[in-house]
């Protein structure tokens, strides 16, 4: 499976971690270019200049470690493309240039499904991105999800329990899932 990630899914640290984690795993494989990454950079300066200069390095270290996610530009395709947000085109002409099966987002009414499935994408929210994941190959997850957990313990200097962590992380399905 390939999948375009929107910017609004790499910006939030657990997430990103799952989903990135997800995708060393071999569970799927992740797309984007580097306006959806230059994105995710610039939505983080709201927490400070030293969030973005930290996020720009995660960007680095994200396309270091996925070389072949990168995608060039697909201006010709965007010309032709139409959402309900113009901002948005470009996520979905990486997806079509790319040949994704999806886009993971949370950005529902900007992705509207009718559209995207004349491209032959779908839209995933990332709570049913990573369940489908999960649903598919749970023991891999499991690994996955138990080095997130490691990681964000360690960052907060204190365990932090995988049920908080997805629920913060607005991850009700998988946690469902994981907790079953």
């Amino acid at each position: 499976m390939r999948a375009v990630l929107d910017a609004c899914v790499l910006y939030p640290p657990v997430l990103r971690a799952l989903l990135l984690g997800a995708a060393r795993a071999g569970l799927y494989q992740p797309l984007w270019s580097e306006r959806i990454l230059e994105e995710w950079a610039r939505a983080t300066k709201k927490l400070g200049p030293a969030a973005e200069a930290e996020a720009r390095i995660e960007v680095a270290l994200t396309k270091y470690a996925h070389p072949s996610s990168l995608l060039p530009p697909a201006y010709g395709l965007e010309k032709r493309l139409s959402l309900p947000d113009e901002n948005d085109i470009h996520v979905l002409a990486v997806a079509i240039a790319g040949s994704a099966d999806a886009i993971v987002t949370w950005n529902r009414s900007d992705f509207p499904r009718q559209t995207l499935a004349y491209e032959g994408v779908d839209r995933c929210d990332p709570d049913g991105f990573l369940w489908k994941l999960q649903s598919q190959r749970p023991a891999c997850f499991a690994k996955v999800l138990a080095e997130v957990n490691a990681k964000s313990s360690k960052i907060a200097s204190q365990d932090i329990s995988i049920q908080k962590m997805l629920k913060k992380a607005k991850l009700p399905r998988l946690l469902k899932a994981v907790l079953n």
